[in-house]
């Protein structure tokens, strides 16, 4: 070979088209699976919709374990939550005056 030149760069790997033909086959596919890997993290709407499923499956396989427990809670934080809007209107009418 010819002794290395400055901005020539050095030629390495196989020298057999065969074997160049499998090396960039194989980075072929190692650059399509990254390619869809990348577009699927991207997709926020579909990324979204997986949460909603897996939040909705989580709260009915726990419905099925113990239904009194998650009626009790659910109940429990409505009134908690109907009590902060009481309470904050109350407190605001009361400033107005």
């Amino acid at each position: 070979m010819t002794e290395n030149q400055p901005g020539v760069p050095e030629v390495t790997g196989p020298t057999d088209p065969e074997a160049i033909k499998a090396e960039i086959d194989a980075t072929r596919e190692q650059l399509a699976a990254t390619v869809d890997e990348l577009s699927r993290r991207l997709d926020v709407p579909a990324r979204a919709k997986e949460g909603v499923y897996r939040a909705r499956d989580t709260a009915v396989e726990t419905y099925r374990e113990s239904p009194p427990i998650v009626l009790g809670i659910g109940l429990a934080l409505a009134a908690a939550v109907v009590g902060l809007v009481v309470w904050r209107r109350k407190r605001s009418s009361t400033r107005r005056k």
